[in-house]
């Protein structure tokens, strides 16, 4: 994001705001799909703000404001599988069970009972889809792969209000030798290429189980829209956004590890993926309009599903030389977990003609940006650095 002046210069200089990166599938102007938004999704999608892609829907990071840390749930982007489902909160129930309980059979609970049985708490965590910056590895890197083609605009950070996952577990009679958890969705059975695949379901080891993940019902201080899960979903902080099942209705707990086409047909890069990767982006749109020979300052955001970012290096000539950029602490009293790092870089007098800006993080794990993201063929995790175009004129 550059000053407001410049935003504007760079949006009406692109057509059709010009946001959608080449070899996207389903940039603006596209040929008309199946769905456009409804009834897959729910809440408005004003093009200035997301890209449409049917089922799905990805933030324009040139309508993110630098001065925002939370992203609200009217911008975060939206990955369905079928359609956003109607459900009743009252009527709600969430079913625990299975063999990794003392009395199989478990137990069910209504969001009402939940809000009231257990300690509510809030917790603020980068929130991202496992194929985030997928069309890179074609656009950057010359091999497509398949799936939703999204720039870097499927990730938000959001602070979720709801109960630890631990404190019902153990409520729920938690037996020593679980090992894992199954959540499953109460939106529509999955088909594809003509199998039914039941609904979305994803196991995860009981050791995230009792670390931080939550039952959630509320996002920055509101109720889940549907959207994103009302009445409830799970979240789990750091890792890949397929694991954070929205409009929650079971959770198995298993003393053997389960498995669902989500994480081995799926999701999946030699076993089932994880903790999300160290990503970068500019707050403007490629091919961004800077003026030449005025100082500009330029912003963007870097995360990583492991722990907070220590350093983001930026480079304004592709790569031939490098400084550091500018932290900016997140505003706010402090929650628990972590988010994004906001940053900026003044960029002084820069000259006429075509540049690539490129931004670099490591965490405090001492995880780094690489040059070159590892291909897989579903295109997951690609962490690799962007080359992000603009034209300085």
């Amino acid at each position: 994001m550059v000053d407001t002046s410049l935003r504007r210069r760079s949006v009406l200089g692109l057509p059709l705001a010009g946001l959608a990166v080449a070899g996207t599938t389903q940039a603006l102007g596209a040929a008309p799909r199946a769905y456009a938004g409804a009834p897959a999704i729910q809440k408005p999608l004003p093009p200035e703000w997301f890209i449409d892609y049917g089922t799905n829907a990805e933030t324009r990071w040139d309508s993110v404001d630098p001065h925002r840390y939370a992203t609200p749930q009217s911008r975060l982007f939206v990955r369905n599988h079928t359609r956003t489902p109607q459900i009743d909160a009252a009527s709600y129930r969430l079913r625990v069970f299975g063999d990794g309980l003392t009395d199989p059979a478990g137990v069910t609970l209504g969001l009402a009972e939940l809000q009231r049985r257990f300690r509510t708490v809030e917790v603020t965590s980068v929130h991202e889809c496992t194929g985030n910056g997928r069309s890179f590895f074609d656009v950057q890197q010359g091999t497509k792969a398949s799936g939703t083609q999204w720039t870097l605009g499927a990730v938000g950070t959001v602070t979720w209000q709801g109960v630890r996952l631990r404190d019902v577990l153990r409520w729920a009679g938690l037996r020593s030798d679980a090992v894992s958890v199954q959540g499953s969705g109460l939106d529509d059975e999955y088909v594809d290429k003509g199998e039914n695949l039941g609904r979305v379901r994803r196991p995860f080891p009981i050791a995230k189980a009792l670390d931080d993940a939550l039952l959630a019902w509320g996002a920055n201080g509101e109720p889940l829209l549907p959207d994103h899960g009302y009445p409830l979903r799970l979240v789990l902080p750091g890792w890949v956004g397929i694991a954070s099942i929205k409009w929650l209705g079971e959770l198995q707990v298993s003393t053997s590890e389960l498995t669902s086409p989500w994480n081995t047909r799926w999701y999946n890069i030699g076993g089932p993926l994880g903790v999300n990767p160290v990503r970068s982006a500019w707050e403007l749109p490629r091919d961004a309009q800077v003026p030449a020979g005025r100082t500009t300052v330029l912003t963007g955001r870097s995360w990583s599903g492991a722990a907070p970012i220590a350093r983001v290096d930026v480079s304004t000539d592709g790569g031939a030389t490098w400084q550091p950029a500018r932290l900016r602490p997140a505003p706010g009293p402090r929650t628990e977990g972590h988010g994004w790092t906001r940053w900026a870089h003044t960029w002084h007098a820069p000259e006429p003609g075509r540049h690539e800006l490129l931004a670099r993080a490591t965490d405090l794990h001492g995880r780094t940006q690489p040059d070159v993201a590892t291909f897989n063929p579903n295109g997951y995790f690609f962490d690799a650095v962007v080359r992000h175009p603009v034209m300085v004129a």
